[in-house]
């Protein structure tokens, strides 16, 4: 399976989840209460845990496994928290930010359920976010293909358009997109093949260097998830890409359940 847990984790209806939610809700307000909100991020988890056992919750787990898997790829997430089958992420930060969004609904993706939850211990009175995932499984995997814009560069290039295609076709989109990235970069060859600085030159004067993934002579790669602004993206890809000896950039763009492949070459 491409995607494994060894929790079988049920989808549950708003109404059940409200009901398991009241009562994790509770208990992480006593555990705040109790513990204050200056302990790090697992010990909240464990209190949570042995706070939801003593109400009688039939099934809490905390550091649930799940490997992404593509033939020689393999990437390890845990979940927080499972309280009977309703998943949480743990936070101890200043305020939650957009990436703690993508995280956890990245993990309800994984898991194929509709409903997770953002629990911060953190802030003054123990702050939560629900998020809810619109997606099925199989309707991730229905993926739009935009590729009008994609010219090859080098002979690797389409070796790597393939292999995006591979993993979407087994993993589906709308995951979060540096899984793909890291995956085509250990199909490059890994980090020590594929990650390397470019210097970034104006006017005949280094600046400094940029990290690029390179999978073919002078040419390399970019994932993203833009939804918005794609133009304007590739407006500063460019001027990047005019700072460097680059020949060009392969980008591909994860916009919702359209994957755009665009080509992108040096100026001149």
């Amino acid at each position: 399976m491409p995607i494994a847990c060894p929790l079988a984790i049920r989808n549950l209806t708003q109404t059940e989840f409200d009901e398991r939610d009241a009562i994790v809700m509770r208990c992480a307000y006593a555990s705040q209460n109790a513990l204050g909100r200056l302990c790090d991020e697992r010990v909240y988890e464990n209190d949570l845990a042995l706070r939801l056992r003593a109400e009688g919750f039939p099934s809490v787990h905390t550091q649930v496994p799940v490997t992404v898997t593509h033939e020689g790829f393999e990437k390890l997430y845990r979940f927080d928290l499972v309280a009977d089958n309703a998943l949480y992420e743990l936070k101890t930060v200043a305020a939650f930010v957009p990436e703690h969004d993508a995280q956890i609904l990245h993990y309800a993706m994984l898991a194929a359920v509709n409903h997770a939850k953002l629990l911060n211990f953190r802030t003054a009175r123990v702050q939560g976010r629900l998020r809810f995932n619109t997606l099925t499984n199989s309707e991730r995997h229905h993926v739009n293909w935009d590729d009008a814009g994609w010219r090859p560069l080098s002979p690797e290039c389409e070796a790597l358009k393939q292999c995006a295609r591979a993993l979407l076709k087994d993993w589906g989109a709308s995951l979060d997109y540096r899984l793909y990235q890291e995956a085509l970069v250990h199909f490059c060859g890994g980090e020590a093949a594929c990650l390397r600085r470019v210097p970034i030159i104006r006017a005949g004067v280094e600046l400094g260097s940029h990290a690029v993934q390179c999978h073919g002579d002078q040419v390399c790669f970019l994932v993203t998830a833009f939804t918005n602004e794609v133009n304007s993206q590739r407006s500063h890809i460019e001027r990047l890409l005019g700072l460097t000896k680059m020949r060009g950039v392969q980008w591909l763009n994860l916009n919702h359940m359209t994957v755009q492949f665009i080509t992108i070459e040096a100026p001149g």
